[in-house]
């Protein structure tokens, strides 16, 4: 199959809008690149249905090699929506590459993923759920829609919550995520069987906190967990300070709350 490219605009860049296009800098002279080349084109036929191979020889194209700054080559690029997503350079095994793809490829479902967040974002938890299951379905390797299935279960079922985040391991970009929701999750599962938290003078606090969290009231939440912290740091493994953290973490640090209580915990923290 000739993967040579004959319109650079219309061949990758047009055509990523609808299919990643992974591109192939090569010239004849250079030895890995006539290693790499056939490594890509097996792999291109495997996964037809996922992205397209289109090889440029720099020696040929100069102006493209030029405008997308080859300097060593073999070079390979993934352009999405008409940009490159990522790149290597150099003749790496097809493992490698196989692993590099699979953090690099937008999922298939990245349509589906965007209307499950909106749809979160807005409040509708069964409608993103509904989506995020078939996306998890048909992709069971989708760490982001895992992390976001985890979200709709957190309230209701989060032991659910958790069986979803297990695979997530440090490494992966969704890990920070998947350590609020775990914290969260936790915190809940305290709340639906509160015998299994020590008996301590703080601990109708810290229940009353997690209770505040459930109903999203940051505020409160982040008040008690701080009195908590303030008197007992220990209490349930560091419990009040891995929670302010979570509620940080899952509001953001532009967040008002985070910014309005942030003074207020470094203070209990370091006092």
């Amino acid at each position: 199959m000739n993967y040579e490219v004959s319109d650079f605009s219309e061949e990758v860049v047009e055509r990523s809008h609808t299919t990643p296009v992974l591109v192939d800098f090569w010239a004849e002279w250079c030895g890995p690149c006539k290693m790499l080349g056939p490594v890509i084109e097996s792999l291109a036929e495997r996964h037809s249905d996922r992205w397209k191979l289109v090889k440029v020889n720099t020696e040929t194209n100069r102006e493209i090699a030029a405008q997308y700054g080859i300097q060593g080559i073999p070079n390979v690029k993934l352009f999405v929506d008409g940009e490159v997503r990522d790149e290597f350079t150099g003749a790496l095994p097809e493992p490698m590459i196989e692993q590099w793809l699979k953090k690099a490829l937008p999922s298939p479902h990245a349509r589906q993923l965007e209307e499950a967040l909106r749809l979160l974002e807005d409040g509708d938890t069964e409608g993103s759920r509904v989506l995020l299951e078939e996306v998890l379905a048909a992709e069971p390797d989708s760490e982001q829609a895992a992390v976001c299935l985890a979200r709709t279960y957190l309230n209701e079922d989060p032991g659910r919550s958790l069986d979803l985040l297990k695979p997530i391991e440090p490494g992966s970009e969704f890990h920070d995520s998947a350590v609020v929701l775990r914290t969260i999750a936790g915190l809940f599962l305290h709340l639906d069987a509160p015998e299994s938290l020590e008996e301590d003078p703080v601990k109708s606090s810290y229940l009353g906190a997690i209770g505040h969290l459930r109903q999203q009231e940051y505020d409160l939440a982040l008040q008690h967990f701080i009195e908590v912290l303030e008197k007992n740091r220990a209490y349930d493994d560091d419990g009040a300070r891995r929670s302010c953290v979570a509620i940080f973490g899952m509001l953001g640090e532009g967040h008002p709350t985070t910014r309005q209580y942030r003074r207020a915990f470094s203070n209990a923290l370091y006092a």
